[in-house]
């Protein structure tokens, strides 16, 4: 695979102010990636720059291996090949669905214009929408149309800004999914941003978690949620909660819930103090186990019941457990572990270390 996107070591400011901090990350053809993290982290900022919209202060973004960014010169965000999709669709109201997909194409004849917006009505699901009005439309058609909007000229590129942050809780994974799928019949490399991590799990094949405007790990869903290399990744990715626990040698991990095997790295001495971390699926109900946690809270999700269970020493962990097994508030629950991945923390501060 050829590297379509690459940004180099780059920065970006404000009066002053550094937003972005020495991100370095490359994108292949064909890849779809995501910018994940809080509000306010510089992920739109960073998107911009891609764009054009935002000038770089230092580093390079480079397209199919042309610098367009560099601290000093941007090249125009029209001569970039670059489509756009925002969050607020940007449809002309005044245009059909078909001139709006067809907007964007230029140097084509009018048949060749008529051919594509037919095969991307087709592509998006609406093959019959060509006549209609944006405000005719629901809001997952009127973002499907913004996203073939911005397919028509086939740009190198996409950029995706919180394109559906505006739709109800249940309707983003759904669309973003969809979204993905039509990308990927056409082979379009993209780029999304995002603070919903499960969009970004629908979504994006490669993720980049930022946090104050430094890019914290730049890897797929899985990797993000069960080997996670910096604290933070593991508090904003997925649920769970950090154990405290006493590295006994270069294998062990003592806590609460019993010995925890994995790799310790040499950095960890025994005796040192850490935090574990733990997602509800590494804990399981065991009738054969000698460990206990009390429901504090429960929360129904259909086949699953979410419990918050407190230990012995206080300390909460969550636990992810088939309904069927239906657990009072105040009851005791039978627990042991079950990890695959152990990922822990030098108590309260440092980077997360992974086996």
């Amino acid at each position: 695979m050829t590297r379509l996107l690459e940004i180099d070591h780059v920065s970006v400011g404000y009066d002053g102010t550094t937003v972005v901090h020495d991100v370095s990350l490359a994108l292949n053809t064909g890849v779809i990636g995501c910018l994940l993290g809080p509000s306010g982290c510089g992920k739109t900022t960073l998107l911009r720059t891609i764009a054009g919209f935002e000038p770089a202060s230092a580093g390079r973004v480079l397209l199919d291996g042309q610098v367009v960014s560099q601290a000093g010169w941007t090249l125009p965000p029209e001569r970039r090949q670059v489509g756009m999709v925002f969050q607020d669709f940007a449809l002309f109201p005044h245009l059909t669905v078909a001139e709006n997909i067809a907007f964007g194409i230029r140097g084509q004849s009018s048949r060749a214009r008529r051919e594509r917006v037919t095969e991307l009505l087709r592509l998006i699901g609406l093959p019959d929408y060509g006549p209609a009005y944006p405000h005719a439309l629901s809001g997952g058609q009127q973002q499907r149309i913004a996203v073939a909007r911005a397919m028509a000229p086939r740009p190198r590129l996409l950029l995706l800004d919180e394109p559906f942050s505006n739709m109800d809780v249940e309707l983003r994974e759904g669309l973003a999914r969809e979204v993905r799928a039509i990308l990927k019949q056409e082979d379009i490399t993209a780029m999304l941003v995002t603070h919903d991590q499960n969009e970004a799990f629908a979504f994006a094949d490669r993720i980049a978690v930022i946090n104050a405007g430094r890019v914290l790990q730049w890897d797929t869903a899985y990797n993000l949620y069960h080997k996670p290399i910096a604290r933070f990744v593991a508090d904003f990715i997925g649920q769970g909660r950090m154990l405290t626990g006493t590295v006994r040698n270069k294998h062990e991990v003592e806590t609460e819930l019993g010995t925890i095997t994995g790799r310790i790295p040499e950095t960890c001495q025994p005796g040192d103090p850490v935090d574990v971390l733990v997602r509800p699926d590494d804990i399981q109900p065991d009738d054969s186990s000698p460990i206990f946690g009390e429901v504090m809270e429960k929360a129904f999700r259909g086949a699953n019941f979410l419990y918050t269970l407190r230990l012995g020493s206080g300390d909460t962990v969550l636990c992810l457990a088939p309904s069927h097994a239906n657990y009072a508030l105040g009851e005791r629950i039978p627990l042991r572990l079950g990890f695959n991945h152990l990922v822990i923390f030098p108590r309260q501060t440092g980077p997360a270390m992974v086996s």
